[in-house]
């Protein structure tokens, strides 16, 4: 009979500063990909549209 030991794995810790910049990530992919006026005013929405316009096509995401 051979002994095995069962080893838990150690937990993962995320410092504050890798969740922060997760966050960060996803409000810019989502401005650059989806803003359309939901969280800006229409001139700054439409100010983002034109900046990101051939980044957003670049990436196959229609904006028409």
């Amino acid at each position: 009979m051979t002994n095995s030991v069962s080893v838990a794995p150690a937990p993962v810790v995320v410092p504050v500063w890798a969740w922060a910049l997760a966050a960060l990530a996803l409000l810019a992919m989502y401005v650059l990909l989806q803003e359309n006026g939901a969280l800006l005013t229409a001139d700054q929405a439409m100010y983002v549209h034109e900046i990101t316009h051939d980044a957003r096509h670049a990436l196959g995401v229609p904006c028409h």
